[in-house]
């Protein structure tokens, strides 16, 4: 098999998972400011806010703009998770806990490396091939990159809040081939979304390989 001319992959579920739940993380800050909730409470309200958001996408807004969107899509969920669950009433001041939440998942802490990353990313490194991040993420990413001590792989970041479409629409494949001059059918896409990685960079014409990570959590 020729080797293709860049490598993409995705981020959250594919490079790096969040360490325990979402539910646990936002129920371990809420209790800094006195709220106590159920995890399980929380991930349920999480996922069902997440699923019925609109993507994290802003087409046609100037780039200034995209860090406030950013942290107002985010904003939406978290408050839609608290008052799903029936504790938004007990903040004192939801603001301050929310900028604290999305501070937090800025840092390392929240996040782990998958077991086998770092072995890949060399291993295709040492090879010549340039990599790129194609991901349904906002601004934050450049940040957990680097406090996971990863960014340098990299040759390209591609997010869907910066692109203005999120996979898997074909736009933000090609914006990310872009960058490298590069015809779809040169490059490869892997990520855990059968839907938004596999079918998405497939449709497009590059090599798409899927990442169950339901079947090997660990790797």
């Amino acid at each position: 098999m020729r080797p293709p001319k860049v490598i993409f992959l995705d981020a959250v579920g594919t490079l790096f998972g969040v360490r325990g739940s979402v539910g646990e993380i936002y129920g371990k800050i809420a209790n800094r400011y006195g709220v106590h909730v159920s995890s399980v409470q929380l991930d349920m309200a999480f996922a069902d806010s997440f699923r019925n958001s609109p993507p994290l996408a802003f087409p046609g807004v100037e780039p200034s703009q995209i860090p406030q969107l950013e942290y107002d899509w985010w904003y939406e969920i978290a408050g839609y998770a608290f008052t799903k669950a029936g504790v938004i009433h007990d903040f004192s001041d939801f603001n301050a806990f929310f900028a604290d939440l999305y501070d937090y998942f800025a840092t390392a802490e929240p996040w782990f490396l998958y077991d086998e990353v770092i072995t890949v990313l060399d291993k295709w490194r040492s090879s010549g091939i340039p990599l790129g991040i194609i991901s349904n993420f906002d601004s934050r990413i450049y940040e957990v990159l680097k406090v996971l001590d990863i960014e340098n792989y990299f040759t390209s970041v591609t997010i869907s809040s910066m692109v203005g479409t999120s996979k898997p629409n074909p736009y933000i494949f090609h914006s990310a081939l872009e960058k490298y001059d590069c015809y779809p059918e040169e490059a490869w896409h892997i990520g855990d979304s059968f839907q938004e990685d596999y079918q998405g960079a497939k449709a497009v014409g590059i090599k798409a390989y899927w990442l169950n990570r339901k079947a090997h959590p660990d790797g």
